[in-house]
């Protein structure tokens, strides 16, 4: 009832304050007496109430039982949550009468007020010091005390403040939150970031009051202030030099002790000086801070970016006393006075052989030592050289900065240009002197010289096969070893051979740049584009010695010869089927997965393969480009045409190896086959009884769904056949005239 009559009956004897409950005064009194019975067992903090000491110790437990209903957010006391809702609520009832601010909280409001009536009422009793805050005399007595309460988990250093324990958590963390807007660099602290955007904006506030020099930062002035006092205080007890600043004597000093303190945590590399370690380590993080401002080129080092400033000024201030011959750089002169000198000073002490410049001999040496020090960090690969490295980046990148100037396509490599462009000048080099035939690039005539001394130089490890290419054998030892190094970076499937991905990618980029310029279809590939000539030339060139068919494409009669020696290399890792060729084994690894990448633009059906696809497509082109000769009846897919031209020719290609029986269609031998196996692979889930035949099934289900069979004569649309012959010949077909009417 006190506190509806807010009868206050205990008042304390040292302020006059009034309280309802005893307990409440004797809680307060421990303000005045300055006793704290409460004591943290973690870090023995004490506390005047029970219920601070449970509060204070969700510091040391991580509990935080309060949550926030509206972003989650939890905190370890009532009260803290009370002043998060406010952010949602945006309630800030205290208004200050001074100069109209709000706050959320009356003890923000009174701290405010302070302000404005200048009162600091918390003094320090060491040093005298006032402070608006209690909490800001807290952090200020341990200047005092030496207390340092804020300990690193990770290397247990200690801090006087809590920021100063977030900054240092960086160095663990690699944190660095505050980022150059021009160059995009960051940094631990934020003072660190104004100093480096002074390097953009060149201002230079700490000037230089005897030459007017400016510096961007207050120690460098310092520094430099020593050059006009003459002041060296800091010298080497080794040799007696001496140094304006300290740091320079240590760095001097290592020289003597040979101490290298600064490792490369990426390649164990050691260093003298930390700014050598810092242009180190861009070569592995690819920085490039200093740029240039006439082209944009970046640099690892100042030193560079000021020689390459003299390809735009024209500048080359060292000049050979033996030619005349000027050079940007002092290092390139001295390489050049070798060529008049004759001097090879870098000897390989593997095989005696001397260079001019220490790069070659580094060069050199990778072949001895197989040393590969650029390291892809997408796929790993090594090379011996940079720009290696730099060429094989631009496969990940997908940067091509060469480009045609006939059919815009472009190139990783200049050389690839050259090469390419002797298929606008039709220029082919290179001829084989045993048959006359010319090719564009040296590769291509090493390679069909083989086809004539039927040389295979390239032998698997694994299973003894020869190969007349390594590319063939690289991509043969994928079979092996399982590996798809080249990643589609659209959708992530990967491939045994680059020439593949590149393939397809063209899914992706619906790119055909290769152009048919009989019926002005286009293709993904050049190959593809070569076979395709060969529908309009009818030229075959490559024939089966077995049975006399011919191809077009070499492949195509490889692929065939597999069908003669029963050759079927690609197994199945799911059921054990086994193909001739590793696409079919690919397309039904799709039955598997159940993927279907190739998708129709019109109706949205998804195929496992392209072919089908293509043929799909027909059904809303309407296109049947394959005609019979003999009854001029057209189909939409070639293996349709030649099917049906059986039906002429009475070929019959398909024999059982059993009773001899030919047939025009492999899926007719198939079905043969059954009544000599007594397969019966069609099951009627109602009875169990099986077929040879998935029309005898049908046919059977009739007697479980009571379906009446449709009569086809009566119901057909077809007009009655006629029979119709090739005027060269004298077989005759039976065909469909059009319809009456013209529909």
């Amino acid at each position: 009832m006190r506190i509806h009559t807010e009868e206050n009956l205990f008042t304390c004897s040292e302020c006059g304050k009034g309280f309802t409950m005893k307990h409440n005064l004797n809680r307060h009194l421990k303000i005045h007496t300055g006793e704290k019975p409460f004591t943290c067992p973690q870090c023995g903090r004490r506390f005047t109430q029970q219920g601070q000491l449970k509060c204070h110790m969700r510091t040391h437990t991580g509990e935080k039982p309060f949550n926030c209903s509206q972003c989650g957010k939890g905190f370890t006391t009532k009260t803290n949550l009370k002043q998060h809702m406010s952010i949602h609520t945006g309630e800030k009832p205290f208004i200050c009468p001074q100069c109209g601010k709000r706050f959320i909280f009356k003890q923000s409001l009174e701290r405010h007020i302070r302000i404005h009536t200048g009162e600091k009422p918390f003094s320090c009793s060491e040093c005298g010091m006032s402070f608006i805050e209690k909490q800001k005399l807290n952090i200020h007595m341990r200047n005092h005390t030496g207390e340092q309460p804020f300990i690193c988990p990770q290397c247990g250093k200690s801090f006087t403040f809590k920021q100063s324990l977030e900054r240092h958590m960086r160095i663990h963390t690699g944190e660095k939150p505050f980022t150059c807007s021009e160059c995009g660099m960051s940094f631990i602290e934020k003072q660190k970031l104004n100093i480096h955007v002074r390097i953009h904006t060149g201002e230079k506030p700490f000037s230089c009051p005897q030459c007017g020099k400016s510096f961007r930062v207050n120690r460098s002035l310092k520094r430099h202030m020593s050059i006009h006092t003459g002041e060296k205080p800091f010298g080497c007890n080794q040799c007696a030099k001496r140094y304006t600043v300290k740091q320079h004597l240590e760095n001097h000093m290592r020289i003597h002790t040979g101490e290298k303190p600064y490792t490369c945590s990426e390649c164990g590399n050691s260093f003298m000086e930390q700014r050598q370690l810092i242009s180190h380590m861009r070569i592995h993080t690819g920085e490039k801070p200093f740029t240039c401002p006439q082209c944009g080129k970046s640099f690892t080092q100042q030193g560079q970016l000021k020689c390459h400033m003299r390809i735009h000024t024209g500048e080359k201030p060292f000049t050979c006393t033996q030619c005349g011959k000027c050079f940007t750089v002092k290092s390139t002169l001295d390489s050049h006075m070798r060529i008049h000198t004759g001097e090879k000073p870098f000897s390989c002490f593997q095989c005696g052989k001397s260079f001019i410049q220490q790069g070659q001999l580094q060069i050199h040496m990778s072949v001895h030592t197989g040393d590969k020090p650029f390291i892809c960090p997408y796929c790993m690969k090594s090379f011996p050289l940079k720009h290696g490295l730099e060429r094989h980046m631009r496969i990940h990148t997908g940067e091509k900065p060469f480009s045609c100037s006939e059919c815009g396509i472009r190139f990783i490599e200049k050389q690839k240009l050259n090469i390419h462009m002797r298929i606008h000048t039709g220029e082919k080099p290179f001829s084989c002197s045993e048959c006359g035939k010319s090719f564009t690039v040296n590769r291509s005539l090493k390679r069909h010289v083989r086809i004539h001394t039927a040389e295979k130089p390239f032998t698997c490890n694994q299973c003894g096969k020869s190969f007349m290419e390594q590319g063939h054998l690289e991509s043969h030892m994928g079979i092996h070893t399982g590996e798809k190094p080249f990643a589609c970076s659209e959708c992530g499937k990967s491939f045994t051979v680059n020439r593949n991905l590149r393939r397809h990618m063209s899914i992706h980029t619906e790119e055909k740049p290769f152009t048919c310029p009989q019926c002005g279809k286009s293709f993904t590939e050049h190959g593809q584009l070569k076979s395709h000539i060969t529908i309009h030339t009818g030229e075959k060139s490559f024939a089966c010695l077995e049975c006399g068919k011919s191809f077009t494409v070499k492949q195509g009669l490889k692929r065939h010869l597999r069908i003669h020696i029963g050759e079927k290399n690609f197994t199945c890792s799911e059921c054990g089927k086994r193909f001739m060729q590793q696409g079919h084994l690919q397309n039904h690894m799709r039955i598997h997965t159940g993927e279907k990448p190739f998708i129709c633009s019109v109706c949205g059906k998804s195929f496992t393969m392209n072919i089908t696809l293509e043929r799909h497509m027909k059904i809303h082109t309407g296109e049947k480009p394959f005609t019979c000769s003999y009854c001029m009846m057209s189909f939409t897919v070639k293996q349709g045409l030649e099917r049906h031209m059986r039906i002429h020719t009475e070929e019959k290609p398909f024999t059982c190896c059993e009773c001899g029986k030919r047939f025009m269609q492999q899926g007719h031998l198939q079905i043969h086959k059954r009544f000599h196996t007594g397969e019966k692979p069609f099951i009627c889930s109602e009875c169990g009884k099986s077929f040879t035949v998935k029309q005898s099934l049908k046919i059977h289900m009739r007697i479980h769904t009571r379906e009446k069979p449709s009569n086809r004569v009566e119901q057909s649309p077809l007009p009655p056949p006629v029979c119709i012959s090739h005027p060269d010949d004298a077989k005759a077909v039976i065909a469909y005239p059009p319809a009456i009417g013209g529909e």
